[in-house]
């Protein structure tokens, strides 16, 4: 099929963000007795979730700290709720189990899921939660833990098995996925900033709206639009900071301890939620017995049947080489600079023998091939979801990408000329404004 001269909407990447938004897309056009043969074409350098949708752990959660992280989490958690099957979804729950330090930060959470009626428990006090957890796994050894919040909704998808179900979904609806199409930059309107056309190795496309869900490469698409890749922003005290970068890459860590999966089902046989457990309990080593951190760490984790094991990560650590410079491809496991190592390993299956006594000794099935990638995050760490240049939509995630299939959903929804005030905290002038989401006493830099 000949490379395309024109469609209506050109998104770029064929990831989470980019499908699901062309799935509603379609849908909408549909609703409204339109076509969509034509209409909508998905640009993708490589291949169908070959950046981080490819490696993303698959978690769904609604735990967090802000609420309108929590509200737009809700909106997610129904989308993926709405056809379970088809989206290779497992419900099976959610539990931040946290110590003292978290206690007060997780109570907010649950009054405030109880308040948008997200179905969740909250367990307090050691005794208390040790007794919850050894209901599930009575094996539960973690210590210093005050508080657990069980969310019975959530859970996790397998995503490359997501991703093709939905690649195949919008193409019977008459989206055209394009890949081994690099984009190179922006053909502007004469006299206005509006792009005209979406400049490609394969030619040019011209749009009447380009919508951009590039992951990790959210920084190179951003400098492409001519955005500013420093900005004025007034934080939480008020105090106003020039010249903050726009973008900072984190190290994503993430592996498999390769054993059967059935090891990391609850007692009673049932797949168990997703665990999460951010302590300030000493870490001490399953192989050597040596103390690893006596500071706050945090880990999640969960038996899945498609990476053939235990799979999970922890705490994410900065990336210290200057933003621009910051070499992104090859991605992930290819990558000869940003991959988990040895000391990541070391330090995650301590921590999940520290959890529970079943992985005591079990370093050795530690998957030793590379893992993890990296992460372009904001300088809140939270997302943004706008419009530039008239008709140039940013999906830039932040890395909290793969649980917010909903985001495409509303996404869409914008783009036909509806705002969305799920959105509308993830504006991009919430940096001048001084309207930063508020921050969690967690480990992690998106909780």
């Amino acid at each position: 099929m000949a490379f395309p001269e024109h469609a209506d909407f050109v998104i770029i990447g064929a990831g989470i963000h980019g499908v699901s938004t062309a799935w509603k897309l379609a849908e909408r056009l549909k609703e409204r007795g339109e076509e969509v043969e034509g209409r909508i074409v998905i640009l993708e350098k490589s291949g169908i979730a070959a950046g981080a949708s490819g490696i993303a752990c698959g978690v769904v959660r609604n735990n967090y700290f802000q609420p309108a992280m929590r509200r737009l989490m809700a909106h997610s958690v129904d989308v993926w709720e709405s056809d379970p099957e088809g989206l290779s979804y497992h419900p099976v729950g959610y539990m931040q189990i946290s110590s003292e330090s978290m206690h007060d930060d997780v109570g907010t959470i649950f009054a405030q899921q109880q308040a948008i009626g997200y179905e969740s428990v909250f367990i307090e006090g050691g005794n208390a939660c040790d007794s919850y957890m050894r209901g599930i796994f009575g094996d539960w050894q973690a210590q210093n833990i005050t508080s657990v919040l069980h969310e019975k909704r959530g859970g996790f998808s397998n995503q490359t098995k997501t991703m093709y179900a939905l690649a195949d979904k919008v193409e019977k609806m008459g989206v055209r996925i394009i890949t081994g199409v690099t984009v190179k930059g922006f053909e502007t309107e004469s006299g206005s900033s509006s792009v005209r056309a979406v400049e490609t190795d394969k030619g040019s496309i011209t749009c009447e709206r380009v919508i951009i869900g590039a992951g990790p490469w959210a920084r190179d698409f951003w400098n492409m639009l001519d955005l500013p890749k420093q900005i004025t922003l007034k934080d939480l005290n008020g105090e106003t900071h020039e010249g903050v970068d726009m973008w900072r890459y984190w190290q994503l860590e993430e592996g498999v301890l390769v054993v059967d999966p059935d090891l990391g089902k609850a007692d009673d046989g049932t797949v168990a939620p997703v665990i999460h457990v951010d302590t300030d309990a000493a870490l001490i080593s399953t192989v050597d017995g040596s103390t690893i951190t006596e500071d706050m760490w945090g880990i999640y984790y969960k038996p899945d049947w498609h990476f053939g094991g235990i799979q999970g990560g922890a705490s994410p650590y900065k990336v210290e080489t200057p933003v621009d410079e910051v070499q992104i491809d090859p991605y992930g496991p290819s990558s000869p600079e940003f991959v988990s190592g040895a000391e990541f390993a070391h330090m995650w299956v301590s921590a999940l023998a520290h959890c529970q006594k079943r992985y005591e000794g079990l370093m050795p099935k530690y998957h030793k091939e590379a893992s993890g990638g990296i992460g372009c995050f904001t300088p809140d760490s939270f997302p943004v979801f706008d419009h530039f240049h008239d008709n140039a939509t940013i999906i830039a995630d932040s890395n909290h990408g793969w649980k917010m299939i909903g985001v495409g959903h509303l996404i869409a929804d914008e783009v036909l000329g509806e705002t969305q005030e799920l959105l509308e905290p993830f504006r991009f002038d919430r940096f001048a404004k001084g309207e930063l989401h508020p921050v969690s006493n967690s480990p992690y830099p998106w909780s």
